[in-house]
């Protein structure tokens, strides 16, 4: 992939904006960088970034260059998947772009698992909520995305969904703990602390209280559901989660409690690659795993 090294430094330098960042994604120099984008755009003959005070913006000829160097490295790697389908699955490399609720236990677990089959297959996971999800889907940062209520199914090919009901996790001493489920006009008498609004759990309860005749009494709001997870050991709030993102058992002096469903509906967790794209072996073996794992825990049987 040598003849391909100076694609791959461009769109890194367009996906972090400067090339004070991309040269510590690349682990190289920042003047070595500036230098191969100086020969790049002297060999396109047109300047691909605007130079600004805060960063780098790509000009309107950088915009089509950018869109040729990711159709380049996608077709490299889909080059290499057909080579490994010729012989099985041996190597390869897998980006996962995901929500929150799955980092804790339900991604190592499946990664875990699947290297134990495959070793010489690697990962990456990053971070994303729903709408940055798909956009790392569109700059090839990102082969899978795993989100909690999509935004974009125009770009989002939705392999499998399966339903998460919200719910809620509190104290043991909690009132609302001896309910074995919870309405949601009683969450509204006690404090509760939520994820922000770009996540998908968030979005679902938001989506409810537009239409109810009463409010939540929000103390503290955050962007990470550990946090939120640990804030219900130390007082008296009610927090909402998805069970993929719960252990079996709840941590000692907690409960998990379901949200009535006639109050909250259950969200779909959704797993997908980029509309039109044909995904790497690995990708596409992992994502397999994924949806067999994923049916087999979520999908009511009768």
């Amino acid at each position: 992939m040598r003849h391909l090294a100076p694609f791959k430094d461009i769109v890194t330098i367009a996906r972090a904006g400067s090339i004070r960042k991309a040269s510590e994604l690349l682990n190289i120099s920042a003047t070595a960088l500036n230098r191969r984008l100086l020969a790049m755009e002297d060999d396109y003959g047109v300047q691909i970034f605007e130079r600004l005070p805060k960063g780098l913006r790509l000009s309107s000829s950088g915009e089509l260059i950018i869109q040729h160097m990711r159709h380049q490295l996608s077709g490299h790697e889909q080059l290499l998947a057909q080579i490994d389908n010729l012989s099985g699955l041996r190597r390869g490399h897998v980006s996962i772009a995901c929500s929150q609720a799955l980092l804790p236990r339900f991604l190592p677990e499946q990664i875990s698992d699947f290297r134990r089959s495959h070793p010489d297959v690697t990962f990456s996971v990053h971070l994303r909520d729903r709408g940055m999800a798909e956009s790392a889907l569109q700059d090839h940062s990102a082969d899978l995305a795993i989100v909690l209520e999509p935004v974009n199914l125009s770009v989002f090919h939705n392999e499998l969904s399966v339903c998460q009901p919200i719910w809620c996790l509190m104290r043991e001493t909690h009132p609302l703990a001896a309910k074995e489920t919870i309405r949601l006009g009683d969450c509204s008498q006690y404090p509760v602390a939520l994820p922000q609004s770009n996540y998908g759990v968030r979005f679902l309860m938001d989506r409810t209280l537009m239409r109810a005749m009463f409010g939540l009494n929000l103390v503290i709001e955050a962007d990470s559901f550990e946090f939120l997870r640990g804030l219900a050991e130390y007082e008296d709030v009610l927090t909402f989660h998805i069970p993929i993102s719960l252990s079996p058992t709840p941590p000692p002096g907690l409960v998990y409690r379901p949200l009535d469903t006639r109050d909250v509906e259950g969200g779909q967790l959704s797993i997908g690659y980029l509309r039109g794209r044909t995904l790497p072996v690995a990708a596409a073996t992992f994502l397999a795993h994924v949806c067999d794992v994923l049916l087999d825990r979520f999908t009511r049987r009768d």
